[in-house]
């Protein structure tokens, strides 16, 4: 049984895709993260900092959303969201779902706040380098090369939020015609009028 924790309008959104391009079944737990201290205290035995998403998959916990990724695109093959351990294409899958956690979050999220940083300071470095890499990677159709994989959850939720949401990710072609395609696609389709559900309930 997979147990999803979810806020609505929250960078848990992804996860909520993925679910959808599952195709498993699975129950929701909604988490209040935007009181006055965030989630119940009771929530940080699931999630150490509070935070969203998690998820539990027969008893066993996942956090992070690169994690998640990892874990359900495995758990499930045969939805074929992931290529499979030997397979030459599984490094570029692996490092497009750690670099939407690991650098193209925090800058969309630096910029949005209006951080300034000397990028040679920290981990993720500059937004400049980030839109310059996802033009590379992007202009291949996917985060991973020529197919949709667990990946394009994560990055095309990434750039719809910087491009569409917070404004901080250029328009650019290569980003344009990405999200075309992923907007095609059913189980995101299904992901947005959930969460507009879910939103006007909250």
């Amino acid at each position: 049984m997979l147990t999803f924790y979810h806020a609505p309008q929250s960078r848990s959104f992804s996860i909520l895709w993925l679910l959808e391009e599952l195709g498993e079944p699975y129950s929701m737990e909604l988490i209040d993260i935007r009181g006055e201290d965030g989630a119940p205290e009771s929530y940080r035995a699931i999630q150490a900092h509070k935070k969203v998403p998690a998820l539990a998959h027969d008893g066993v916990i996942v956090t992070e959303r690169a994690a998640i990724s990892l874990y359900l695109a495995d758990a499930f093959p045969r939805a074929g969201l992931a290529p499979a351990i030997g397979d030459p294409s599984r490094a570029a899958y692996l490092t497009a779902l750690v670099y939407a956690d690991a650098v193209l979050d925090p800058v969309i999220a630096a910029k949005a706040l209006g951080v300034d940083y000397p990028p040679r300071n920290v981990s993720f470095g500059s937004l400049d380098d980030a839109v310059a890499h996802l033009e590379s990677r992007l202009a291949q159709g996917h985060a991973a090369g020529g197919r949709f994989t667990a990946a394009d959850t994560q990055l095309g939720t990434a750039v719809h939020y910087g491009m569409n949401i917070v404004g901080v990710l250029p328009r650019r072609p290569v980003f344009e015609a990405y999200m075309t395609r992923m907007l095609a696609r059913p189980a995101l389709q299904r992901t947005l009028a959930k969460e507009e559900a879910l939103a006007k309930g909250a």
